[in-house]
């Protein structure tokens, strides 16, 4: 019901309303149910893959752009929490005002990207893109008096959010109530909110604009709509989505660098995430960063438990090596991408459409 009211967007398919609230239950809870540093760690990572891909999506699912600059503003946002907390001391007006500065920053850059490369036709604005995202990332690695070079820059939080601020003497199911949880929560709450603020964008006409660009670009054109226009909007717009995932991050490790957000390794699983949950579908930020990161994290556990097992048989044991994890990850996606070409959201709304639109029983034989 509240999702009809803020975007008018219901997931259209039992099964997925029920992933969704699944995903929606686990990540609320994830502290309770998982308790331990590593799962805490990966449901954080999860909360801020979902901001991250959930911007980019707007552009590559909703617009029709490929851009590889969204790690760069991801890289803004992160440095802009880091550099003020660094600089001004761990206060909550050192992290506003470093937060909103690095909203200033990427307004300016990502509208100038769009302004002048938006222009041109698709593989081109994406190499443009690279490059000034390669561009960035030498030049974060270079000011070392500025951002920490290779070291990165490690900086205090407020006390409310440090993890030695205990907010109860007795754990809470067996969980210490302490600023760590609450830099969790945090977090939940911006990565629903900024969810459910994308579900409004792209339900609204400004989205249906998007869509329509996509689509057929000389269509919406000769229509009336400045295309130009809309698709600097929607680069802006997801640009801004990527520096609050960034901020995000460094609130929660307290520490950022050139390899933490702005590595090319970053935009490659933004990429195989959307890819995974499907193109063009909010939902499926959520649903394809649980999937990825779960199985980013705790493959190599699974195969160790599994070369263990399998001592007997020397060839698939070695196989089975946690050495070898990217190669299951790898056949892991090709095999997810040929069973769910339109990611798991498409195939799952598809499968209700072809069960709702097929005749039932009792209506053929009474026809």
């Amino acid at each position: 019901m509240l999702n009809r009211l803020i975007s008018n967007d219901p997931p259209r398919s039992r099964l997925l309303a029920a992933v969704l609230v699944v995903i929606l239950l686990g990540l609320a809870f994830a502290p309770f149910l998982f308790p331990g540093v590593k799962a805490l760690s990966v449901a954080a990572k999860v909360l801020i893959f979902v901001v991250l891909v959930v911007g980019f999506d707007l552009l590559l699912g909703y617009t029709g752009i490929v851009s590889f600059a969204h790690t760069m503003f991801f890289g803004i946002g992160a440095y802009g929490i880091a550099i003020s907390s660094n600089t001004w001391g761990p206060t909550w007006g050192a992290i506003g005002l470093g937060f909103v500065l690095s909203l200033g920053v990427t307004l300016v850059f990502s509208f100038v990207i769009g302004l002048f490369s938006l222009r041109v036709r698709a593989i081109f604005f994406a190499m443009i893109t690279l490059a000034v995202a390669a561009a960035f990332q030498t030049l974060a690695s270079q000011l070392s008096d500025f951002t920490g070079g290779e070291d990165g820059l490690s900086f205090k939080v407020p006390e409310l959010l440090s993890p030695g601020t205990e907010f109860s003497d007795e754990p809470f199911w067996g969980v210490s109530l302490d600023g760590r949880l609450l830099s969790y929560y945090l977090l939940f709450v911006l990565a629903l909110g900024m969810l459910l603020a994308m579900l409004r964008i792209v339900n609204s006409p400004f989205g249906r604009v998007l869509q329509a660009i996509r689509e057929n670009e000389f269509r919406a054109e000769a229509i009336g709509y400045r295309v130009v226009v809309y698709r600097t909007l929607s680069s802006v717009l997801s640009a801004l989505f990527a520096c609050v995932a960034g901020a995000m991050l460094a609130l929660w490790l307290r520490y950022n660098g050139p390899d933490t957000s702005l590595s090319f390794e970053i935009m490659m699983d933004v990429l195989l995430i959307v890819v995974i949950g499907g193109m063009g579908t909010v939902y499926g930020a959520a649903i394809g960063s649980v999937l990825f990161l779960l199985a980013q994290s705790y493959l190599q556990d699974l195969l160790r438990l599994a070369s263990e097992a399998t001592t007997a048989l020397p060839l698939l044991s070695a196989l089975l090596s946690p050495d070898r994890w990217l190669l299951w990850l790898g056949l892991l996606f090709v095999l997810s991408v040929y069973y769910f070409p339109t990611g798991v959201v498409g195939r799952l709304r598809t499968r209700a459409a072809l069960k709702s639109s097929s005749p039932k029983p009792g209506l053929e034989e009474a026809s």
